[in-house]
């Protein structure tokens, strides 16, 4: 009795080993299926939080080329602002010499004016000396005359050199003249120029702002998703 005793314990014993043994390799098993689905899931958020890096990177860039062109477009402003004013200053000194050459045109159309009715004095006094010194003696005519003359011809010389000043005023004025449209249409170009480049510049802010602004808001929801898995790692 006591060997069949021993027997059926040494048989219990045995049956009892692969039992122990199974178990142990099953919670084994477990824990590292457990392992590996929480290793997958560390993955995935690290993929997740990755992209969303990548992501703000490269919005990044692009709000930083946005800033720069705005920039860029800020200096173009400038550019075409000075050259606008340059112009302008350059249209203010053509209407100044337009205004002298104005007012020279109008003396020496008043010189001319003088002259002209000198000469014309000139000749009346040619006949009325002729006539007085007729009276009196031949000789005292003919020196008369050839002063009077001689005084008419100098005053036809100035008339013809104050008409020929007057055309050269009138060429001046002329050559002012187109100078003053030319610059105008400099000017009305430069000031088209200088609309178009404040909206391509207004355009540029606002996509830099619109980029800063989106750069923001993902920065906040990187800063939200780590603190979300911070807070789950914590509660596992």
């Amino acid at each position: 009795n006591q060997r069949d005793t021993r027997h059926a314990e040494g048989t219990n014993c045995r049956d009892s080993l692969p039992n122990t043994l199974q178990k142990k390799t099953v919670e084994k098993t477990s824990n590292i299926a457990q392992k590996a689905a929480q290793e997958a899931k560390a993955a995935s958020e690290a993929q997740n939080i990755a992209g969303q890096q990548a992501a703000r990177q490269v919005k990044a860039q692009l709000a930083e080329k946005a800033v720069q062109a705005a920039k860029a477009a800020e200096v173009a402003l400038s550019g075409k602002e000075a050259m606008v004013e340059h112009l302008q200053e350059e249209v203010k000194e053509a209407r100044s010499v337009v205004r002298e050459e104005t007012s020279s045109l109008q003396q020496a159309q008043v010189n001319v004016n003088a002259a002209v009715q000198a000469a014309r004095q000139s000749q009346d006094q040619v006949y009325d000396s002729a006539n007085n010194f007729l009276k009196i003696q031949l000789k005292t005519l003919t020196n008369a005359v050839r002063t009077a003359k001689s005084n008419a011809a100098n005053a036809q010389a100035v008339a013809s050199g104050a008409q020929r000043s007057l055309r050269e005023k009138e060429e001046l004025l002329e050559a002012a003249k187109r100078r003053v449209d030319e610059l105008s249409n400099q000017l009305q170009s430069a000031r088209q120029d200088l609309a178009n480049t404040n909206r391509a510049a207004a355009k540029a802010n606002a996509a830099a702002h619109e980029a800063k602004a989106n750069a923001a808001r993902n920065k906040r929801r990187l800063a939200h998703l780590r603190k979300m898995r911070a807070t789950r790692l914590g509660q596992v």
